[in-house]
């Protein structure tokens, strides 16, 4: 229990500190730190980080086959199988296309995830009895949290376009559409909190997930707390300028960067956040978001049966065979008592003839 609070307090002490270190920045008056070195340093880390791991993944031998299935591979035409089927165990390219579509826009797999526990009861006095129960609210937190932090990226793109994009505008419309409070409430940013607040209260509550939890897990769930909750107090109770955020946004996309008078600590705190998630994405696990493509379990087509796949990165091997093993050890094997092919009598024999033929040849 105490290896899980260190890891926990490690963590939260960690993103407290970044936030400690934007604040004493800001007030020491180093806002082109804060506001132009360090945003290009953590876009360079993120674009060589994810290019370094993409390129290391994709060089990675992957010879045969090794899909994972979860239902009956294509066999005889005459025994047919549905589409769940199809896509759980794709024989075809096109299959395997909306296997992925399925698994990168739905989380299907997580979707069909099972828990498994030993339950005692009464009714049976002898043991346990294993019961599976379907976990689709993991499946809801993550895919709540995954678009919505999708969202809120691409409804800050206004801020480094000029004009924005309709689509963008579009999208910021549906995100706000229920209009109880003024300025207009973006749902994204309220679903994105909560489900953080879900994945975090489901891990500190239960018991098996806290016991294999580590600080690098924690991170990231404070870090984009951290995020989204600057951001909502910027937008509705620590209001800043948005003219002046436009002008810096639009400043380091034109690599022009300017720092504007006045637009607030809160501002850069937030900032300084992004910049570090992005600095930290390549080297976490949060790069599983462009390595689901390259996931051999998952991007593969299943057609073992009907093609043969041979390692093209396969060598000659010299195999020391078992007649060569017993031609080497034939005396300590016999006096061992191990049983022999050849007795050593019968071997020394029929060494003269063999010598005698080569001689020959």
């Amino acid at each position: 229990m105490d290896f899980c609070k260190r890891q926990f307090t490690a963590a939260l002490i960690a993103v407290l500190g970044l936030i400690a270190v934007a604040y004493v920045g800001v007030k020491a008056h180093l806002q082109p730190l804060f506001g132009v070195v360090i945003p290009y340093l953590a876009l360079l880390l993120f674009f060589e980080g994810i290019i370094y791991r993409v390129i290391k993944w994709a060089r990675s031998p992957v010879p045969f086959r090794i899909p994972t299935t979860a239902s009956q591979h294509q066999s005889h035409p005459w025994i047919k199988r549905n589409l769940g089927e199809k896509l759980d165990n794709p024989s075809t390219f096109p299959y395997t296309v909306g296997r992925m579509a399925l698994e990168i826009l739905a989380f299907r797999s997580l979707f069909r995830n099972l828990r498994s526990e030993l339950i005692e009861t009464p009714q049976r006095p002898e043991g346990a009895k294993l019961v599976y129960w379907s976990y689709k609210w993991l499946w809801l937190g993550a895919i709540a949290f995954h678009y919505a932090f999708l969202t809120v990226v691409l409804r800050h793109l206004r801020f480094f376009t000029d004009p924005v994009p309709q689509v963008i505008n579009k999208l910021a419309e549906v995100d706000g559409f229920v209009q109880f409070f003024v300025p207009t409430v973006y749902l994204s940013g309220v679903v994105l909190v909560v489900a953080l607040l879900y994945l975090l209260g489901r891990r500190l509550t239960n018991p098996y997930l806290r016991y294999i939890s580590l600080a690098s897990d924690y991170f990231p769930l404070f870090l984009i707390l951290g995020i989204g909750t600057t951001g909502i107090l910027m937008r509705y109770v620590y209001r800043v300028d948005i003219t002046k955020v436009k002008e810096l946004a639009l400043g380091l996309a034109t690599l022009n960067p300017v720092i504007p008078e006045g637009i607030g600590t809160l501002f850069y705190i937030h900032l300084f956040l992004v910049c570090v998630l992005l600095a930290y994405f390549p080297f976490s696990k949060l790069l599983h978001a462009p390595g689901v493509f390259l996931s051999p379990t998952r991007n593969l087509t299943s057609n073992s049966r009907m093609v043969m796949h041979i390692n093209p990165w396969n060598y000659p091997v010299k195999f020391h065979t078992y007649m060569d093993q017993e031609n080497e050890y034939r005396e300590a094997m016999y006096e061992a008592g191990i049983p022999v092919e050849i007795e050593p009598e019968t071997a020394e024999e029929t060494e003269p003839e063999t010598t005698e033929t080569e001689g020959e040849e």
